[in-house]
């Protein structure tokens, strides 16, 4: 089975709020989102966004130029569906983030909440970073929040790789500067608690 196959059948058994990594909002992610761009115009991108949120609330606080990107075409219907007409809105894009084309120097936002994680192999990780490099402008924000040391091993039947903030900006690099880092304690709807790291950089 394939990656793509996989989370589509994650998505296609599964409510939105039946995930482990549901939340009703996510209110970290859009607290460091709105400090690094208090232009409603700014290009954002939320990688693996799949279900999620986040758009929803994006639009809701007037930003007008947001991409949602998921391997999972179904996870995109869902939220499309959600959103009604405000769809239109919205960029999707379905893909592999480590393989697909995206466009060069775009992105003013890169927000990324429980993907990188996923990227077992050290090349998986290398080609994530490069598209970063490729489609964030330079003076751009990226916000990475994945597992962290004491989080689960294991997620959706994967494998995962867990991080501090030390072990995960030295994924990206020196290019990639640290603004502010912090831990965070996700209730699943299970009631489990995964930890979870936030890493907010500016590329320079």
């Amino acid at each position: 089975m394939s990656i793509k196959e996989h989370w589509n059948r994650v998505y296609g058994t599964k409510k939105p709020d039946q995930v482990s990594w549901f939340a009703p909002h996510l209110d970290r992610s859009l607290s460091l989102i709105t400090q690094a761009a208090p232009n409603k115009g700014a290009a954002i991108i939320d990688v693996g966004g799949g279900e999620a949120t986040l758009v929803d609330d994006l639009l809701d606080r007037g930003y007008t130029n947001v991409s949602v990107l998921d391997i999972s075409d179904t996870a995109l219907r869902v939220a499309q569906d959600r959103l009604g007409e405000r769809k239109s809105l919205v960029k999707w894009i379905a893909g592999d983030i480590t393989s697909i084309s995206l466009p060069e120097n775009v992105f003013d936002v890169w927000h990324d909440r429980a993907v990188f994680h996923f990227l077992t192999e050290p090349s998986q990780r290398a080609a994530y970073v490069e598209q970063v490099r490729k489609s964030l402008k330079h003076g751009g924000h990226v916000i990475i929040a994945t597992f962290g040391p004491k989080g689960p091993l294991h997620c959706s039947g994967l494998d995962v790789v867990r991080y501090d903030t030390d072990a995960l900006h030295a994924q990206f690099g020196v290019s990639f500067q640290i603004v502010s880092h912090g831990e965070e304690n996700h209730l699943t709807p299970s009631g489990a608690v995964q930890q979870f790291v936030y890493c907010y950089c500016k590329y320079s």
